[in-house]
């Protein structure tokens, strides 16, 4: 099934290993459950890095852009739960990503994904986005691998809010993004080797260097599933 809805918010951090284990169940069952109870917030997945280091992939499918300035989520980021407020400094390295969906080939939540981070090159940007989706619709197809997402950064007008203050103001954006989701790990490590590569991104008409990341799913949930807070 292609992505739920028409935006995304997307999501990268770490957290030191003595406060993971909190952090963790924090997310599987205060935040995710608060943030699905929001209108247009369709489902939550999250992946920890497949190689075992500290790094979360983490993104909420949701309806339309407009949800990202809706007033119902804006009033949640500027009343964090107080054990939200605790756990907001100890995300470390935050991007975080506020999307429109321009492509959504196959499924999206699977055993492993491949995120990939770039940009299109000068005047590139309608190439990009046509070789993408051509690109995307025969990749979901391969042995191992089942869809192919593509995700551009579109900021909503709102001001600072009160999360992004307490994790320090200094929240990063992704431009585009690739999500790459699989059943097999060799599989998506190839395919980021060869016909995602960045030499090979670079002819499509992204800029070469790219930031590229295999994860593990962890946890995925949809609003049925958790209890509204």
């Amino acid at each position: 099934m292609p992505m739920l809805g028409k935006a995304a918010l997307a999501m990268w951090w770490d957290v030191s290993p003595d406060v993971r284990e909190e952090l963790e169940h924090w997310h599987a069952h205060e935040h995710v459950a608060e943030r699905l109870s929001i209108p247009g917030f369709l489902r939550s997945s999250r992946w920890t890095d497949a190689s075992g280091g500290e790094g979360f992939f983490v993104m909420y499918e949701l309806s339309d852009h407009d949800v990202l300035a809706s007033a119902p989520y804006v009033a949640r980021l500027n009343a964090p739960s107080p054990w939200s407020t605790k756990m907001m400094p100890l995300h470390r390295n935050m991007v975080r990503t506020q999307c429109e969906v321009v492509h959504s080939h196959g499924a999206v939540t699977a055993r492993h994904v491949l995120t990939i981070r770039c940009s299109p090159a000068a005047g590139q940007q309608e190439k990009l986005q046509r070789q993408l989706g051509d690109l995307g619709a025969s990749v979901s197809q391969l042995p191992g691998i089942v869809g192919l997402h593509v995700l551009r950064h579109q900021a909503p007008a709102i001001a600072a809010t009160t999360e992004q203050k307490i994790r320090g103001n200094a929240d990063r954006a992704a431009d585009w993004i690739m999500v790459v989701s699989g059943y097999d790990r060799d599989a998506l490590q190839k395919l980021g080797d060869a016909e995602l590569s960045n030499a090979r991104l670079e002819t499509l008409g992204a800029i070469a260097e790219t930031q590229r990341q295999l994860f593990v799913l962890a946890y995925t949930a949809i609003p049925s599933d958790v209890h509204a807070l």
